[in-house]
């Protein structure tokens, strides 16, 4: 597919609406998302379990997934090797895997152990019968996995240059933070929406209030984008050490995006992961999770009123479905200011490959 966006912001026009309506577009895009890497779980998430079936994978990828934890944490084919069967379909604790259909056993290796009824069966059971394994990644318990992804990760490098100093494994997941629902808009326009501050001013008056919309950041990196939102006087900020990059500065939330559609947020009081799931090209699954490091934190700063702040994005994005569709819009214009992180995800998502990876950055008034 060539390239529909120029590369230098100043000439580009944004992304032709088709891409917002279309089921071939979507067809195009879900094509890309093997090649990438996906947020799985955090390993707060296993608590008394061992088993994590990732269902939101399954809408991205079309492969039924699940996490197993014995001394390594493993991602497996959730499907049976029999019939075909969902082998788990809920978090449980277990010693083995066993299929609820005809009783076939794995290990939490994946490996097959068991099958009832199968004596006199030729060249059984092989390798063929065991779970098929799907590559892991894991970060400071940030556990991702994918389909057939790249061995080497920039966003690792990124994560670690910037974050590898917080406390993120030992953040504990908040059940009362789980949010999952589906919005009327297209996925591409709710990743969109996140990837610039420039509409808050006029979307979220409380987030406003808290951040310093004249020193909104953001910067772009192989196969996503930072936005770094600086506090405004007397509001919360991160404790940065000297070893950060950011140190002397008022940080109030670091916004992460890897393409397709993971959002990691980091606030002093821990980290809020949203997951974009295309559902058909005017629906989108939105599925929030939280992990609390520090609960003094919780209720201050620009993390305070999430969703209140996603309430008022669906306003907007379900709106824009509407306006996209209209047969009098096709394409605008970027702001070189503000929107270069939407920039960089309209060039990923209609290029064979990211061919600009040079680093934009954008910060204040340069």
């Amino acid at each position: 597919m060539p390239d529909v966006i120029d590369p230098d912001i100043r000439r580009a026009r944004t992304l032709p609406s088709d891409y917002y309506t279309s089921e071939e577009r979507l067809k195009e895009s879900l094509a890309k998302f093997p090649d990438y890497w996906h947020f799985a779980a955090h390993r707060s998430q296993f608590g008394s379990s061992n088993v994590i079936p990732i269902p939101h994978l399954e809408g991205m990828l079309g492969e039924p997934m699940v996490l197993t934890c014995e001394e390594d944490i493993k991602c497996l084919s959730n499907v049976c090797t029999h019939r075909g069967m969902i082998v788990a379909d809920s978090q449980c604790d277990v010693k083995s895997l066993r299929c609820p259909y005809h009783g076939r056993t794995f290990g939490l290796d994946g490996c097959f152990r068991s099958m009832p009824e199968f004596g006199g069966v030729e060249n059984f059971p092989s390798k063929s019968d065991d779970l098929f394994q799907f590559p892991t990644l894991e970060w400071n318990g940030i556990i991702f996995c994918g389909k057939v992804p790249p061995e080497f990760s920039s966003f690792i490098d990124e994560l670690e240059n910037r974050l590898g100093w917080m406390p993120i494994s030992s953040f504990e997941h908040d059940q009362s933070r789980f949010r999952d629902y589906e919005i009327r808009a297209n996925w591409a326009l709710y990743v969109d929406n996140y990837l610039e501050g420039f509409h808050i001013p006029f979307v979220h008056e409380g987030l406003h209030g808290v951040l310093d919309y004249d020193n909104y950041r953001t910067e772009t990196f192989e196969g996503g984008v930072l936005q770094i939102g600086m506090a405004s006087e007397g509001e919360q900020t991160f404790e940065l050490p000297e070893t950060s990059p950011d140190f002397g500065s008022n940080v109030a939330a670091y916004y992460y995006w890897l393409f397709p559609g993971l959002m990691l947020n980091f606030y002093p009081w821990g980290l809020s992961v949203n997951l974009v799931v295309p559902v058909s090209p005017e629906r989108t699954r939105i599925i929030y999770h939280g992990f609390v490091g520090d609960d003094s934190m919780l209720g201050k700063g620009a993390g305070a009123d999430l969703d209140k702040v996603e309430e008022e994005d669906q306003q907007i994005v379900e709106a824009t479905q509407r306006g996209v569709s209209s047969d009098s819009y096709d394409r605008g214009r970027y702001s070189p200011k503000r929107e270069v992180g939407i920039h960089h995800f309209h060039r990923i998502l209609t290029s064979e490959r990211e061919i600009d990876n040079h680093l934009w950055s954008q910060m204040g008034d340069d």
